[in-house]
């Protein structure tokens, strides 16, 4: 995924009421408020004077012109959870609205071990009850596949990502429902988009949801397969890196 205008750089004031911040931009100084696309705690992500980067959109409906794309973490500047960082610069994308997206264009490149050879892709299906699928892979050999999205930047330890980042009892339905699909006879397979690049292992944070933790294992166990994928992040736009173990 490529951001259709190029990004701007500022340092974060406060995130507040969830869904704002206010943000200094480097270009002028100003201070502006911006939209911020994260229903998440976004743990070690949302700390004042972190550099982020915004994009923009002139749209007349919108009431906030810019949206808080990217974090930038550096070494000499720590995480605000005491896990270390790479050396340099590390970009962290938390716009949740960009994972479909980078997950339907890797898919749709052959990208994804496991989910190629799909012709029929479609996006926000309807299945389950009253329930969307992120994206419904379908062949006529291969069958149905439901695939469900998720976000993921949270880092604790050095090289270990993890989901959530706060208690998502949305999510834990999601995996209910994706069991119930493979009993139908179809596969369904859990996605975590990782928009960072300096993991190597992905891990359920049991101690921040552990009904979450355990649906996904009750999940696992009735065949409901899971696929970590590492983006490389830049402020000309995030693609999918490689596939990461997934342990614990």
């Amino acid at each position: 995924m490529r951001f259709s205008s190029p990004l701007l750089r500022g340092r974060l004031v406060r995130r507040y009421k969830r869904f704002l911040a206010d943000v200094v931009l480097d270009d002028g100084g100003a201070e502006i408020t911006v939209s911020v696309p994260n229903t998440g705690s976004m743990m070690g992500l949302c700390d004042p004077g972190l550099a982020v980067w915004l994009s923009t959109n002139d749209s007349p409906t919108r009431k906030y012109r810019h949206t808080l794309e990217l974090v930038e973490l550096r070494a000499t500047g720590g995480t605000g959870t005491g896990a270390p960082v790479a050396d340099g610069p590390t970009m962290v994308g938390i716009n949740t609205g960009s994972p479909n997206k980078i997950v339907r264009e890797a898919i749709d490149s052959g990208q994804i071990p496991g989910l190629v050879g799909y012709p029929s892709v479609r996006s926000e299906v309807r299945y389950g009850i009253n329930s969307r699928i992120d994206l419904l892979l379908e062949d006529t050999k291969l069958g149905i596949c439901y695939v469900e999205i998720k976000n993921v930047h949270l880092l604790r330890s050095p090289g270990l990502a993890e989901f959530p980042d706060s208690v998502t009892s949305r999510g834990a339905k999601h995996l209910v429902e994706l069991s119930d699909m493979v009993d139908a006879g179809h596969r369904a397979v859990m996605v975590y988009l990782i928009q960072r690049g300096d993991c190597e292992r992905f891990a359920l944070a049991g101690d921040i949801d552990p009904d979450y933790a355990a649906a996904f294992h009750a999940a696992r166990l009735r065949g409901v397969e899971a696929i970590a994928c590492r983006c490389e992040v830049t402020p000309e736009g995030i693609l999918i890196d490689r596939v990461i173990d997934i342990v614990g």
